[in-house]
């Protein structure tokens, strides 16, 4: 007779998740162990065992769950009627509100995607490729006199973006909502108009 399957099992694999990213952004993920894991979690070893064979297993599911929905998130941005400008300061603070609640993630992101197997990788790389490339066609469509005759300037536009972004958590962990709308308006303030535009 087939096992079934326990109705909480979803808020269970959530909780491991979420726990087990906490251990493997302080920790560090070679230095965590399945045993702190289940410690972190409140849950027997043998429980963890149920839900994943492997501390690798665990960190795919951290970061393929994270990346799919900040990806779908992002990239669903509905920019019906914004013009330009307004296009890049809606999903620049989409991004950093997308972020939200999610440090733990985002500093295993940082490191984790390179510790996968290439298969792996591979699936995750193309989640946030979609967001580089969402990115960069909004910052095309706001100076496409600018981009449009070089393309490896506007990769590095969208980077720098990402780059301020993504390291927001550094210096203000914790930041509330109207903290990340400030900080949004200033990056994409910067980034329409230079640091006279602010």
């Amino acid at each position: 007779m087939a096992r079934t399957i326990a109705k909480d099992h979803d808020q269970k694999r959530d909780r491991i998740l979420t726990a087990a990213a906490r251990v493997f952004a302080h920790e560090g993920f070679d230095r965590a162990s399945m045993s702190m894991l289940a410690r972190e979690c409140g849950i027997s070893k043998a429980n963890i065992y149920h839900y994943y064979d492997s501390k690798d297993a665990i960190l795919y599911d951290i970061l393929e769950t994270y990346l799919s929905a900040l990806r779908d998130r992002v990239c669903g941005i509905d920019l019906t009627g914004l013009d330009a400008e307004a296009r890049v300061h809606c999903v620049i603070r989409e991004i950093l509100m997308a972020y939200q609640g999610a440090d733990d993630e985002h500093r295993v992101q940082i490191n984790g995607v390179a510790m996968l197997p290439i298969d792996q990788q591979t699936v995750l790389r193309g989640y946030q490729r979609d967001m580089v490339v969402f990115l960069g066609d909004v910052l095309n469509g706001a100076a496409p006199e600018v981009f449009e005759a070089d393309k490896a300037k506007l990769r590095a536009a969208v980077m720098s973006v990402f780059g301020m972004l993504n390291w927001y958590y550094m210096w203000q962990s914790g930041a509330g909502t109207q903290a990340r709308e400030d900080y949004a308006k200033l990056v994409a303030d910067l980034s329409l108009k230079g640091l006279r535009g602010l």
